[in-house]
């Protein structure tokens, strides 16, 4: 019989990535849903690593803006107490820039030694999380410049109970897109991009001609040159399809009381077959909803210990999203227009 997992090591996963740099001098910016005249703030919830600027070009974007720029809180709970510090202030508009994915949810913490944001970690953070008592009033708007987090109604009503208390007269719209922020362009200083997905194991890729393939079967009816893409890195052209990749690796740790107990496999299918029937490893990889062959399995065996390890690498192809009548300018990212955003 399997023991039960002493502790489920590591499900790290990136989002937002932006696949190149590009001078703010050389962006051009484009106006979101605000003006000089609003009371707004912005939050930069993270910072970049390795030669990823997302959070640098996201400050630069809004500081030409003229707007507030707060970049050293990276929890909710920080964020909203931050917030209740001024009574004397009120916004109507508060964004709040944070990677984010369609696994795991918002990179940006619960409390300062929290968990990301998803629904389950809202739902443990309850009892020490702060109210918002002020800073707002019904007209105000949340906005999470998040990844596809407009995909992920269930997260959007979790963040919105954080801003409603039986005593509160205030109600706050919460908005996100279900596409992807790309800051800092080489046509638009912020604009959304429509992503795709396809998965390989990390470092068993078959190529662009195969993976083309793959994404044309996941998307039949999706006119985009899969193999030009797969192969192009940045934008070349305004409004070019390319595309980037990142890994999620998964990683478990079983202790058995006899070391005689512990499985050994003689291949990766047996690993999978050992995962598959894992009710803990199965739900975890249920909600990430990547099949097990895109995985590339490991296991270790260390004392009394099992180590299980999988890794798969995404290619995420992004489409920028056109205005409809003029594919020689980006869409506008508005936050009241709902067809780029969802608005509770």
């Amino acid at each position: 019989m399997k023991p039960y997992p002493f502790l489920i090591l590591l499900i790290l996963i990136l989002g937002c990535k932006k696949p190149f740099s590009q001078t703010p001098e050389t962006a051009l910016a484009i106006p979101i849903a605000f003006s000089m005249s609003e009371k707004s703030i912005v939050f930069i919830a993270g910072y970049d690593e390795g030669d990823n600027s997302y959070y640098t070009q996201a400050k630069n974007y809004f500081k030409a803006q003229n707007i507030q720029v707060i970049d050293n809180l990276f929890s909710m709970a920080e964020i909203i107490d931050f917030l209740n510090k001024d009574t004397r202030k009120t916004y109507d508009k508060i964004h709040i820039v944070s990677h984010s994915n369609p696994w795991m949810g918002i990179s940006l913490k619960t409390t300062k030694n929290g968990e990301r944001l998803t629904v389950e970690s809202l739902s443990k953070a309850k009892n020490n999380m702060p109210t918002l008592n002020h800073a707002m009033n019904n007209a105000s708007q949340i906005i999470f410049h998040s990844c596809g987090i407009g995909e992920n109604k269930d997260l959007l009503l979790a963040l919105k109970q954080l801003f409603i208390t039986e005593e509160s007269t205030q109600t706050p719209q919460i908005i996100a897109s279900s596409y992807f922020n790309v800051f800092g362009g080489k046509y638009a200083g912020h604009y959304l991009a429509k992503p795709y997905y396809g998965y390989y194991p990390t470092a068993e890729s078959p190529g662009p001609t195969a993976l083309s393939k793959d994404f044309k079967a996941s998307y039949p009816n999706t006119n985009i040159d899969w193999f030009t893409a797969l192969k192009t890195r940045k934008e070349t052209t305004l409004g070019n399809v390319y595309s980037y990749k990142f890994n999620i690796p998964v990683e478990w740790e079983f202790t058995f009381d006899d070391k005689a107990d512990i499985p050994e496999f003689t291949d990766r299918e047996a690993i999978m077959d050992w995962v598959s029937e894992s009710p803990e490893m199965a739900s975890i990889l249920y909600k990430l909803n990547i099949p097990l062959e895109k995985y590339r399995w490991k296991s270790d065996i260390r004392g009394n210990k099992l180590i299980i390890k999988g890794k798969t690498t995404v290619l995420c192809v992004l489409e920028p999203i056109l205005q409809k009548n003029d594919t020689t300018e980006y869409k506008s990212p508005i936050v009241s227009d709902t067809s780029l955003y969802q608005i509770l």
